[in-house]
């Protein structure tokens, strides 16, 4: 076993520097047993602030730190999408692990379509890891561990977060509760609904999703989910905003968006949703981090990848 200075590991990573493979899978094997022990619905308490897809853009990652205030001085919650797309997947998802270890119950990290094999061999994450490493190994110590990721959190009994949406066999938090999530994320059923699913405003029920996996959802749809659960809001990541964020369904559902001018050429804002104790929420919007520029040129070899929601 080798020795485990998380501190140390969270310094260097602050300095945007790659941590040792062996530290790496030392890391990811104590977060699996970690995230073990957790339930597929995590319950916490607020005050917390809630962070949408970073998507390896590492420099606004540490934005949200500037903004929001540094662990653990502020409870986070991050809704998935780590990793894929921006030039510092492993810088990101290294940070996001460490701090999970460090400070388990200050920070919460949910599983988004992109944490998987097949979705990150696609995107970017695999292709970095090779890079950066010379070897896969780093891309399986983190793609075992997400397998381990919870599918959900609830704030303060009354708002549901999840990545994507709802899932038409999911009728009430149990049978969420009962998803054995521990493996890849299936092409279907409620898991991958959870993770890839989206709402629509011109919607009432569910529909067939052009993604090619989870569904569309409609008003009535949440309308059901929070009267069954007894809740008052749904709380999302998932899709870009161009505004850093939306709210939809009068007030009863909210994406939160967190990556600034997302693939470095959206041009979008971004937000963070802070929690407040009395159910208050507030979104911090922010534009991308000023070091994004002098990495600009490096982005230039994104422009022509593979895109399935720009």
């Amino acid at each position: 076993m080798v020795a485990l200075d998380l501190d140390a590991c969270l310094e260097r990573l602050y300095k945007k520097q790659l941590l040792a493979e062996c530290v790496l899978r030392e890391i990811c094997e104590r977060t699996k047993e970690l995230l073990a022990r957790e339930s597929n619905v995590i319950h916490i308490s607020a005050p917390v602030t809630v962070v949408g897809d970073i998507h390896g853009q590492y420099y606004d990652l540490i934005e949200i730190f500037r903004i929001g205030g540094y662990c653990p001085n502020t409870n986070y919650l991050f809704l998935g999408d780590y990793v894929d797309r921006g030039l510092y997947s492993v810088e990101t998802i290294a940070l996001l692990t460490c701090l999970k270890l460090r400070y388990p119950d200050r920070v919460q990290l949910v599983r988004g379509n992109h944490e998987s094999r097949a979705v990150t061999q696609t995107y970017g994450f695999y292709t970095e890891c090779m890079r950066k490493y010379g070897s896969s190994q780093v891309w399986q110590y983190f793609t075992d561990m997400f397998d381990y990721l919870t599918l959900s959190v609830v704030i303060d009994d009354s708002i549901f977060c999840v990545h994507g949406g709802l899932s038409p066999t999911i009728h009430v938090l149990d049978q969420i509760k009962v998803i054995d999530r521990f493996k890849e994320i299936p092409h279907e059923g409620a898991m991958a609904d959870l993770v890839w699913s989206d709402p629509d405003p011109e919607k009432e029920e569910f529909s067939i999703s052009a993604r090619g996996a989870g569904y569309t959802f409609g008003s009535s749809v949440v309308d059901r989910f929070l009267h069954m659960n007894n809740m008052s809001h749904i709380l999302r990541a998932h899709q870009l905003c161009n505004a850093g964020y939306q709210v939809l369904f009068d007030d009863k559902l909210s994406t939160v968006w967190s990556a600034p001018n997302y693939c470095y050429r959206c041009g979008n804002l971004a937000s963070i949703l802070e929690v407040g104790i009395y159910g208050e929420r507030f979104f911090n919007i922010f534009d991308a981090a000023p070091e994004n520029e002098r990495n600009s040129q490096q982005s230039n070899k994104y422009e022509n990848s593979i895109e399935y929601f720009l």
